[in-house]
């Protein structure tokens, strides 16, 4: 017990020494922790922005499905940079012709892929919603009751489609939860009706709320299903558009093919005129029973379409995980990047205290002289310069600390790049900053305990 407190009232001794050198020569320790408070500020915000990044994917991945592969329509659009030269016509000519993405496909993927658990297809068009004599923008979507599944939603209140709504396309929809703030201020729409172009709906259910950032939006391609109108596919054909019934008439004043070909008179120069979008459909996720089967199913829906569109390719296949598998090692290899620069900082942070702490030692030979012949021992030197050492960076990592947060809100607001500050990455980078103090102090403080009082007493 009485060595414990003899070893107190030294630690005690030493770290006020330590501080009223460190308060003596302020300018030169600062500028000796510098490495320190980079390096510790560097450990923060690279674990923040980790942090960040790992629960944006973990939010994408519940957004898009883990074992969703999602088939889109490519359009006949006319490019604007398109030249219509007689070269150009002849291909057009022998251009096949596509039926386009629609139901039929969805059934056939279904019913002939085993791998295949379900299939949801949507049709997409914007129009408006009438409230109190007023238009308001509105994007109304044709699904299937798997849609609720594949893209991970929940309803806050009612229900989803029946079968007999469903298959006798009835007057019926599920709004998102903006839609239902908009329209109807303080109160539920449940029950309702609301007047989406110029079909009144009847509200069956709402979607629970669920924050999808414009990032991902852009990222992954997908919407902010709080602000949307779902319906029944058959209700979408049957009381709004098809498309298919439109392109199919298109295609047979055309003659066959992607396009229609009018021309001045028999020999006259013949001119593609785009079908548009002939899709029945704008969008095809499809979820697998199994995530390895992802990229093989993949494969095998590529082949089918395209013999179903007699080998026209216009649709696109993209597998959502793969994309952010991609996203997240791209941010593990800035990370890594970022350790490195932060491992930099704290080892230049090191050798600055080094140096430091070897001037001081040379500075005050004679110093350490005096306090050896009055009794002092080698261990109470290296206790002293040690204190020395690990209080320059103990401050250095408080600093830093206070510096890493600061900067974690900064890149926050100015890139938009969400961090996340964590206790755990606050607690290591000062642990790593004590551990620094530690290391490179032990080795000036063995170098002036080692000094023999007779020599550093003579020394000028």
């Amino acid at each position: 017990m009485m060595v414990d407190k003899i070893l107190l009232e030294k630690l005690k001794s030493n770290f006020t020494e330590a501080f009223w050198f460190i308060k003596t020569n302020k300018v030169r320790t600062f500028l000796t922790a510098l490495g320190i408070i980079f390096g510790v500020a560097s450990v923060i915000t690279m674990l923040a922005i980790g942090n960040g990044a790992e629960k944006e994917i973990l939010s994408q991945l519940e957004l898009v499905g883990v074992n969703n592969i999602v088939v889109t329509p490519i359009p006949d659009e006319k490019k604007d940079n398109e030249n219509d030269n007689e070269e150009e016509s002849e291909k057009s000519e022998t251009k096949r012709f596509s039926k386009g993405l629609d139901i039929l496909d969805a059934e056939s993927v279904k019913n002939y892929i085993p791998s295949v658990k379900m299939v949801s297809p949507e049709i997409i068009m914007d129009t408006y919603v009438i409230n109190n004599g007023k238009q308001n923008p509105v994007r109304l979507i044709g699904i299937s009751n798997a849609f609720i599944q594949t893209s991970n939603i929940n309803l806050e209140s009612g229900k989803s489609f029946s079968d007999y709504q469903a298959k006798n396309a009835l007057p019926v929809c599920i709004i998102g939860k903006k839609v239902e703030k908009k329209l109807f201020t303080g109160e539920s729409a449940l029950g309702k009706q609301i007047k989406v172009k110029d079909v009144w709906l009847q509200v069956v259910g709402i979607i629970e709320e669920k924050f999808i950032s414009e990032k991902a939006q852009e990222n992954l391609c997908i919407r902010d299903l709080n602000e949307d109108v779902y319906i029944p596919l058959n209700t979408f054909l049957v009381r709004y558009k098809d498309r298919k019934i439109i392109s199919n008439k298109v295609s047979s004043v055309g003659g066959g093919g992607n396009f229609i070909v009018v021309s001045g008179n028999q020999n006259g120069p013949k001119k593609r005129i785009p079908r548009g979008n002939y899709h029945q459909i704008d969008k095809l996720t499809i979820q697998v029973s199994n995530s390895n089967e992802l990229k093989a199913t993949a494969e095998v829906l590529s082949k089918m379409l395209k013999r179903r569109h007699n080998d026209v390719l216009d649709f696109e296949i993209t597998i959502p995980i793969q994309l952010l598998k991609q996203q997240q090692k791209t941010k593990q290899i800035f990370n890594i990047v970022l350790s490195i620069i932060a491992g930099i900082s704290l080892l230049i942070g090191g050798i600055g205290i080094m140096n430091i702490m070897l001037a001081s030692v040379l500075e005050r030979t004679r110093e350490i002289g005096i306090i050896r012949a009055i009794g002092a021992t080698e261990e109470d030197v290296v206790l002293q310069f040690l204190s020395e050492s690990v209080l320059i960076s103990v401050g250095g990592g408080v600093i830093g600390i206070l510096v890493g947060i600061i900067g974690a809100y900064v890149i926050e607001i100015v890139s938009g790049i969400e961090t996340i500050l964590s206790i755990n990455s606050i607690t290591i980078s000062f642990l790593i900053a004590v551990i620094v103090g530690l290391v490179f102090g032990i080795f000036p403080a063995k170098a002036a305990a080692k000094k023999k009082p007779i020599e550093a007493l003579r020394s000028e």
